[in-house]
C-alpha cells in the first residue's frame, strides 16, 4: 500500500508501515527524528498523490480539552481552534479511500463529529492511560492486542487522580512535552499497520 502519515515527525507509524513492506512516508512541518522518506512541508502539498491510506495526527494545542480550558482564559485563541478544526475536516475530505484521524478528546468530538472509536496504550501493551480518539473512513476499528495494567496513578491536590505518564515530561521545556506528548505508541502503531495494511 501507499500510506501517507501526516503530521508525524517521529516516524514511529510510517516504520510500522515500512517494516512490513508498505511504501510509507510521513510528512510534518519539522524534521522526521529518524531515518526515512519524509517530507518537511505542508501536508496539503501531498494529498492528491494517489495514496491508498492516510494516518493523520494534526496538532490539538487547540483542539485538546486543556487546549479548549485555556479559550476560556484567552479567547482570543478560539480563531485558532476552528482554524484547527478546518485543517481536520480538510484532511478528513482528501481523495484518499482509507483514512484515519487521530486527536485526544476534546473540541472534535462535539463539535466536529463522534469519534468512531476510543483506544488507549493499555489495550496495546503499554502502561499508560491516556484515551485518544480515533475518526475512521473506510476502516476497520483497531483490535486491542495486548491489554496490560493502566499504569500507575496518582492524587493531585484537588482530588483528581492523574496517570503518572502524563507527567513523565516534568521539568522539560514545553516543546520537548508537546513532542513526547504527541509520538505514536509502538503498540498501537504496530496494530495500524497490522491491521490496516493488509
Amino acid at each position: 500500500m501507499k500510506v501517507l502519515v501526516a503530521c508525524e515527525f517521529s516516524g514511529v507509524v510510517r516504520d510500522a508501515f515500512r517494516s512490513r513492506g508498505h511504501d510509507a512516508m510521513s510528512c510534518d512541518l519539522i524534521p522526521s527524528e529518524r531515518p526515512g522518506p519524509h517530507y518537511q512541508g505542508d501536508v496539503r502539498d501531498l494529498l492528491a498523490d494517489q495514496w491508498d491510506l492516510m494516518i493523520a495526527h494534526p496538532p490539538c494545542t487547540y483542539l485538546a480539552s486543556m487546549g479548549i480550558w485555556w479559550n476560556a482564559k484567552r479567547p482570543e485563541r478560539w480563531p485558532l481552534t476552528y482554524q484547527a478544526r478546518d485543517f481536520v475536516r480538510l484532511l478528513w475530505d482528501a481523495p484518499i479511500p482509507h483514512i484515519a484521524i487521530e486527536n485526544p478528546i476534546g473540541f472534535l468530538n462535539k463539535n466536529w463529529r463522534p469519534p468512531s472509536q476510543i483506544i488507549q496504550p493499555w489495550q496495546f501493551g503499554h502502561e499508560a492511560n491516556k484515551p485518544t480518539c480515533l475518526w475512521l473512513k473506510g476502516l476497520p476499528m483497531l483490535i486491542h492486542t495486548k491489554l496490560v495494567d493502566k499504569g500507575d496513578f496518582y492524587t493531585k491536590a484537588n482530588g483528581n487522580r492523574i496517570s503518572k505518564w502524563s507527567h513523565i515530561t516534568s521539568g522539560t521545556s514545553k516543546e520537548r512535552r508537546a513532542k513526547i506528548a504527541s509520538r505514536t505508541f509502538s503498540g498501537i502503531a504496530d496494530a495500524m499497520a497490522e491491521q490496516w495494511g493488509g
